[in-house]
């Protein structure tokens, strides 16, 4: 590895080096605050160095790595998602009677994790930051493990995890035993360039893979531990798991399928049209019928997948845009809505019952403001980041003719709106309309902690009424994804 190499990877390398500056400094002295500004600044550090790694961009670090637009927009991304977690956790964890420090650094590996997940083009560096990112969620979820239910959330999501890295790594094994090769490159080479290879080991080789990835994006049917593990871990966790982990997820998903060209095999595209439809279908109706916020969220996120698939299917560049574009304002939304569940968190449980949100407009009103913008983006209406968000992709699906998925990708949206107004409702319903006396007290929001739910509403009306920098700057960074 040269110096060019080394500056390509630089924004690798910070998060690594935050990480274990983070470690020592806690083991030198536990003080909450220094453990949050030193993440800050490595994510800051990490940030800025994206900026000398797209000055040699695209470059092939290793057989493992390729740092081009499309790897640093979504280790931005990741980053800056980060950032927005490491804020919310403050204020969430200064309420927690536990050891808060080590969250952080465990905070920073996942990140680097999901940052490799981001750059990687070979089966190894895949696999390397699949398991770097799973090793950090698994402690995360059951962080505030006095809580039996944080507890049996990194219990569930450790032997969930470890089931899907097994199907990755044997339909891994199987694409190697008939192709001989680790490489998105090279694989897309066989499959399109006329190379004879035998069916009955890379099918089989994909559809575990496809099991595997499956889990970790959280669609149907492979949805089982995504409710249960968003309820019970910490509130900032679950934001993290929704945005930063999935986000990472859907970067490669592109990434293998379209460098590889293995979107264009059919049993590929029927299969990943069941799973969206199965996806948009299930995550809605089983909204329905919660009563916990964060569970609403869990299987609306579910829902949320099952759409970006609608686009991920039609292929080209314009996918990837739409694709990309939507993660972006579901990262904006999903981290202004949990971040209102954790500021009205308090240490012995989290606010993710309909009834703490009883009345919050007339108690907190910028809080119910910001909860409201938060949920209609989610439920794609107009002049917020999700409705230009929900129009690309459905664009994009149209252009490609995909009429059965883009019809329900419509209907589902539509069955949506009903599980968000029903929060709207509870949030608006006056003091005289419960009928239960004087609400309880609810904890104080922290100045951190309302600058950057602030930051996060002005940003989504932003991308929602003028989003051309924004999609701009996409285009330049999926016109660098190789497609097949």
């Amino acid at each position: 590895m040269n110096g060019p190499d080394i500056i390509a990877i630089l924004p690798l390398l910070v998060l690594t080096v935050a990480a274990v500056v983070v470690m020592v400094a806690v083991c030198i002295r536990r003080s909450h605050a220094l453990a949050v500004w030193l993440t800050l600044a490595g994510l800051a550090g990490a940030f800025a160095s994206l900026w000398p790694a797209a000055s040699l961009a695209p470059i092939q670090v290793t057989p493992l790595l390729v740092i081009d637009g499309y790897a640093l927009f979504y280790m931005g991304l990741i980053i800056a998602a980060t950032f927005v977690t490491v804020i919310l956790a403050y204020g969430y964890m200064e309420k927690q009677a536990v050891y808060r420090e080590e969250l952080y650094v465990l905070i920073l590996t996942a990140a680097l994790g999901s940052s490799v997940l981001a750059a990687s083009n070979h089966f190894v560096s895949f696999f390397l930051g699949l398991e770097i990112l799973s090793v950090a969620l698994f402690a995360m979820s059951a962080y505030l493990c006095h809580r039996k239910i944080s507890l049996e959330a990194g219990i569930k999501y450790l032997v969930l995890a470890a089931v899907s890295a097994s199907f990755l790594l044997f339909g891994m094994a199987l694409i190697y035993a008939q192709l001989g090769t680790l490489q998105f490159g090279q694989i897309a080479s066989m499959l399109l360039g006329g190379v004879s290879y035998d069916k009955t080991l890379v099918y089989p080789g994909l559809a575990l893979m496809i099991t595997g990835i499956g889990f970790k994006l959280a669609v149907v049917p492979f949805h089982m531990w995504t409710p249960d593990v968003y309820e019970g871990a910490p509130a900032p966790v679950t934001a993290f798991v929704a945005t930063v982990s999935k986000g990472a997820m859907v970067a490669l998903l592109l990434r293998y399928f379209y460098e590889t060209g293995a979107y264009h095999l059919h049993s590929v595209f029927v299969v990943f049209s069941v799973i969206a439809i199965a996806s948009m279908v299930a995550g809605n109706l089983l909204a329905l019928l919660q009563n916990n916020v964060k569970r609403i969220l869990a299987y609306s996120s579910i829902a949320h997948l099952g759409y970006v698939l609608v686009a991920f299917l039609a292929g080209g560049n314009r996918a990837a845009e739409a694709v990309t574009f939507y993660l972006v304002a579901y990262f904006v939304t999903t981290l202004g809505a949990f971040g209102v569940v954790s500021v009205l968190s308090n240490g012995e449980r989290d606010a993710d019952s309909i009834d703490d949100y009883q009345g919050l407009f007339w108690r907190r009103p910028g809080l119910a403001g910001i909860f409201t913008l938060m949920l209609l983006s989610l439920a794609g209406i107009p002049l917020t980041a999700g409705f230009v968000g929900k129009f690309f992709l459905v664009a994009t699906g149209v252009s490609s003719s995909l009429w059965g998925l883009v019809f329900v990708l419509i209907i589902t949206s539509v069955i949506g709106l009903f599980y968000y107004l029903r929060i709207l409702v509870a949030v608006y319903k006056s003091p005289a309309e419960t009928g239960e006396g004087a609400p309880a007290a609810l904890p104080s929001v922290s100045w951190s902690g309302s600058y950057v739910l602030a930051a996060l509403t002005v940003l989504l009306v932003w991308i929602g009424v003028y989003p051309s920098p924004v999609l701009d700057a996409i285009q330049r960074a999926v016109s660098t994804l190789r497609l097949f």
